[in-house]
């Protein structure tokens, strides 16, 4: 023991122990002690016997027989021996001193609980203060840590990128979701339509975000717990680097290691202590000085992948840094794992604060595009910027949205940058994105760092994980399920073991290999996880709607598919089928066949769909007839759709961009003069209550004087009548009131005589159900039709010149084609 560690050893005494050391070192006996202080006898004896435990000198022997304190009048005697008062005569003899200092050298080599230092001479070598400023400032030890961990290699990027220029502040959660008791129950009021998937439908509540630094100052010992290509690793290097340039933890030695190059390199050595010794002996630091550092906590030990152990050492490794940890406790420990990676289940046996990495919010993507189209897609500040913006401004398109839910996972942040920095635009057929994303997660992303895992199920190749996970995601979807129970997901892995060549079939068996396949697929590959205690969803909904439609891609069974046309879940998995198939022609055929099944029956629904054919008829346009269809179908059952706001996202933009297009930026001057007078007289129909002089702009577009006639009449009431209400808003309501309906029903007739529109269908609510149905089926199946990479031109051609025809006209068309 050194007069370092003896110092902080007394100052770290309570006052009562303290008051009752220095009366016992004055050679008080414990009576007169018991006395003075006002206690007993038997209770000074047991502080006595705690203060000789807090200086390491415990009794060798079962039975306590022999005292400590003649060996606790040497320490004191060796370093204050100013307090000994009337001890001091016990302890002048010399070779006294000596004999029992050399026994208390003994037992401090021999005894667990007082194996902290060997007994050193206090000089200034050991100064410690001085040994950090040596360690931090050596050239070779700095440079090191700067290559070690000051770059980073980014998959399917050819060349490294400073950690500086790519590293996005993380943060953390503090209560693991995976340690939540919900019941199933609380998961089924998620709706995919309205809910974003990872708030999990849970009264649209997130766990409270820390930032990761504040955690690592809140935690001395820490455990970063997080999915695969969470940025756990990165994290950990960014610490290091701080610490090494004296930003975070400045007065303490950085210490990064990966722990699967430690378990191979320290074969049957598994010491820490030893691996950072030989690490700084280029710095001239003795093994016992770097023990010292250790009992004084000057070190910031990273400790990088615990998952990455393989598990035949795994246990000894998890137990070395269990006991390095404890022993060391002084020192700042960062250790990073996987969920649920087996040794991220034994945890608690390490005494670490758990924390999980959270996903990526809204700012952390825009943060990390922005340095990414700089520094990895190599262009200027500017260009970069640029870039950047525009790749937020697509993730935040509607049709995008399943590629925003992916990019809040790094790994999968940058696949979705590398497919945009090629096109500036992301793919239309997403299939091939996903499909790169799960291979990544699957294979490569541990190819890439050259980890080799302990396969729970080495007889299941790459092909049967699909496999399995497909079954997984297809029968709970078609359930409407997302979350499901352990058990549940047990019994269906098990189901597909059960298929498998020589599999063992015994129920006991079945069950054991389910639930380590389980474990593995959660903890390998990240695609399943366990959002609350023994309850599952896949990392990503769209990683379900993936392998759900993989299942219909491999069997070929369309009509179970098609049959789902008119549930908007499932429109994901049509388009990712489609996109899928080469070529998708019959599902398309059959796509449409079901689409047209939801109004053939109804005569009223038929009878509008003729009139939609004949007004579309009725203008001269150099549009597609099936988007000019779509125009006069979608307004004239919302006709606040003709706005054109809404218009860029309707069925007739994804026929014909075009129409759409000139009508939004210049409706007056490019837009064919029919479409707008009928887009007018629809505006002010709708707006004239709002907007009181809303007919002169219909009236621009009429060239039938007749019709310009009536117009510039209705215009002229409004002008008559309201010049002294336009600023009394209760004057003008009170109008409306009185006038509005005649004045609407006026306009109403102007647009049935004159444009054949406005007319009342008098439709059902059920009618007017199957007519959105109907619409939104028909947007679905163009929009397969465009993301679909191998379509035939005989069935699109067939598809675009039959949508939204009534089916006698249809079949006419058939049979016109079967009988040239």
């Amino acid at each position: 023991m050194n007069q370092q560690h003896f110092k902080a050893i007394f100052n770290r005494l309570t006052k009562r122990r303290e008051e009752v050391l220095l009366r016992f070192l004055a050679n008080e006996t414990d009576e007169a002690i018991a006395q003075s202080l006002h206690i007993t006898p038997a209770t000074v004896r047991k502080h006595l016997e705690k203060i000789c435990k807090e200086f390491g000198l415990t009794n060798d022997f079962a039975d306590e027989r022999r005292s400590k304190r003649q060996d606790l009048l040497v320490l004191f005697a060796n370093y204050k021996p100013e307090l000994l008062g009337g001890c001091s005569s016990i302890v002048t003899d010399k070779r006294h001193v000596e004999e029992i200092g050399s026994a208390e050298e003994t037992r401090l080599e021999t005894t667990n609980l007082v194996e902290r230092e060997e007994a050193i001479a206090d000089s200034p070598e050991n100064d410690i203060d001085e040994l950090v400023r040596r360690v931090r400032s050596h050239p070779y030890r700095h440079d090191k840590i700067q290559e070690q961990c000051g770059r980073l290699r980014i998959l399917d990027v050819d060349s490294r990128v400073g950690i500086d220029d790519i590293y996005i502040h993380v943060n953390v959660l503090e209560k693991l979701p995976s340690t939540r008791q919900l019941d199933i129950s609380d998961f089924q009021s998620f709706n995919p339509a309205t809910d974003n998937f990872d708030r999990l439908g849970l009264g649209k509540v997130r766990e409270p975000q820390v930032p990761g630094l504040e955690a690592v100052t809140r935690y001395s010992k820490l455990m970063v717990l997080g999915k695969p290509g969470a940025g756990k690793t990165t994290f950990l290097k960014f610490l290091a680097i701080q610490c090494n340039q004296g930003e975070f933890q400045g007065d303490r030695i950085p210490i990064f290691i990966e722990l699967k190059a430690f378990a191979r390199k320290r074969i049957g050595d598994f010491r820490l202590l030893n691996y950072i010794s030989q690490e700084l002996t280029i710095c001239d630091i003795s093994h016992q000085q770097v023990e010292n550092l250790l009992y004084e906590g000057r070190f910031f030990i990273l400790l990088d992948g615990l998952d990455e152990v393989k598990a035949d050492v795994g246990d000894e490794v998890l137990t070395e840094v269990c006991t390095f940890s404890s022993k060391y406790f002084k020192n700042q420990f960062v250790i990073t794992c996987r969920i649920a990676a087996q040794l991220a289940n034994q945890r608690d046996s390490l005494n670490f604060d758990n924390v999980e990495v959270a996903d990526f919010n809204y700012e952390q993507i825009e943060a990390f595009a922005k340095k990414w189209f700089v520094e990895v897609g190599r262009n200027s500040n500017e260009q970069g910027e640029a870039k950047a913006n525009q790749f937020v401004e697509n993730l935040h398109l509607p049709e995008n949205e399943q590629i925003r839910e992916l990019a809040v996972t790094p790994i999968l942040l940058n696949l979705a940058c590398l497919f945009f920095q090629e096109k500036s635009e992301f793919p239309s057929n997403r299939a091939k994105l996903y499909e790169q994303g799960l291979d990544i997660l699957l294979e490569r992303w541990d190819e890439s760092r050259g980890i080799q895992r302990d396969e729970a199920y080495r007889n299941l190749s790459l092909e049967d994980k699909k496999q399995m996970l497909i079954q997984v995601a297809f029968i709970m979807f078609e359930r409407g399920d997302y979350f499901f129970e352990q058990d549940t997901i047990h019994k269906i892995i098990a189901d597909y073991l059960r298929t498998l060549p020589d599999a063992q079939t015994e129920p006991k068996a079945l069950k054991r290999n389910s639930k380590a396949v389980l474990k593995s697929v959660e903890a390998q590959h990240g695609l399943l996880v366990e959002r609350s205690r023994e309850i599952y969803s896949f990392s990503h909904l769209t990683f379900q709607e993936y392998f759900t439609a993989k299942n219909f891609v491999d069997s070929y069974n369309w009509q179970n598919l098609v049959k789902y046309i008119a549930e908007p879940r499932w429109s994901e998995v049509f388009l990712l089928a489609a996109g899928m198939l080469k070529p998708a022609d019959e599902l398309l055929r059959l796509m449409k066949q079901e689409v047209d099944a939801i109004v053939r029956v109804d005569e009223q629904l038929q009878k509008f769909l003729v009139w939609v054919k004949q007004k579309s008829l009725s203008v001269e346009v150099r549009f597609k007839p099936a988007a000019v269809r779509a125009f006069y179908f979608a307004f004239a059952l919302d006709r606040r759709n003709v706005m054109p706001t809404i218009l860029s996202t309707t069925l007739a933009h994804a026929l014909n961009s075009d129409l759409t297009n000139e009508f939004c930026n210049d409706f007056k001057n490019k837009c064919a003069t029919g479409l707008a007078l009928d887009c007018a007289l629809l505006l002010d129909l709708n707006l004239a209550r709002d907007h009181a002089l809303g007919g002169t702009f219909a009236s621009q577009y009429a060239l039938d004087p007749e019709l310009k006639r009536w117009l510039q009449k209705l215009q002229q009431t409004l002008k008559d009548q309201l010049p002294e209400l336009i600023k009394d808003t209760q004057g003008y309501r009170a109008w409306w009131e009185a006038n509005g309906p005649a004045w609407t029903e006026e306009l109403r007739y102007v647009m049935r005589e004159y444009r054949n529109i406005g007319r009342d269908w008098g439709f059902s609510e059920a009618q007017m159900e199957r007519l959105e149905q109907y619409y939104d089926a028909n947007k679905l199946l163009v929009d397969c039709l465009n993301s679909a990479s191998n379509v035939s031109p005989e069935v699109r051609q067939e598809i675009e010149d039959t949508l939204l025809l009534p089916i006698a006209e249809i079949d006419n068309l058939k049979n016109n084609a079967l009988n040239p």
